[in-house]
This record gives structure tokens, sequence and C-alpha cells, in this order.
């Protein structure tokens, strides 16, 4: 059975920083991108952030690009979303990704298999 965990959300305010970590467990994600997706109140859940198995490759929103970035250890199964300058916009549930086999597959929602229960973050203004 596949696990992913996520920790690290909390209430901000507008302009601070939290970090996101996602632990997988019960295997591996060899050959396999990982990624966050979020969830705000009444809306659908949206592509944030994707990255693929070696790290080499990483894909962002739009609406995150140059605030937020995205990383993994694979020796630890982890993958992380290091979010800075925080807008009240950015309150969501965030969600870890994974079974995609490329970040731009994960970045389409194409082939994820697996979700994690979500952690929220509130951005006050």
């Amino acid at each position: 059975q596949v696990q992913l965990v996520e920790s690290g959300g909390g209430l901000v305010q507008a302009g601070g920083s939290l970090r996101l970590s996602c632990a997988a467990s019960g295997r591996t994600f060899s050959n396999k991108a990982m990624g966050w997706f979020r969830q705000a109140p009444g809306k659908e859940r949206e592509f944030v952030a994707a990255i693929s198995w070696s790290g080499s490759t990483t894909y962002y929103a739009d609406s995150v690009k140059g605030r937020f970035t995205i990383s993994r250890d694979n020796a630890k199964n982890t993958v992380g979303l290091q979010m800075n300058t925080l807008k009240p916009e950015d309150t969501a549930v965030y969600y870890c990704a994974a079974g995609a086999s490329t970040a731009q597959a994960m970045a389409k929602y194409y082939g994820i298999n697996d979700w994690g229960q979500g952690t929220l973050v509130t951005v006050s203004s």
C-alpha cells in the first residue's frame, strides 16, 4: 500500500514563507515524477509544481513561478515545496501526487496514481 503524507502547512502572513514536505512510503517511485496540486475553497484542484525523477526538469503554474520551488530527495523518498512571498490567493489545501512518467505529464494530470491527504495552507492579508 502506498502512502503519501504531507506536512508543513499552517497559517502565515502575506509575504511570508512556508515549506511543505511529502514523504512516500510503501514503495519507491523509481522513474516517476512527483508533484504538488492545491484546491482552494469552492474551486477545482489545480496544478502547482512537478519534478522529474532525476530532478533535472521542473514545471510550475504561472501563478507560482518565481515564488515556489519544488525539490526531491530520492534517497529519502521525499518531495518538498518551498513557498516564498505567499499571497492570500495561495490559501488552499495542498496535495502531494505521484505516478506520472514525466513532470510534463504530471502538469497535465496524466498518469497520477497516488495522492496524499493534503495539508492546509492559510495566508492572511
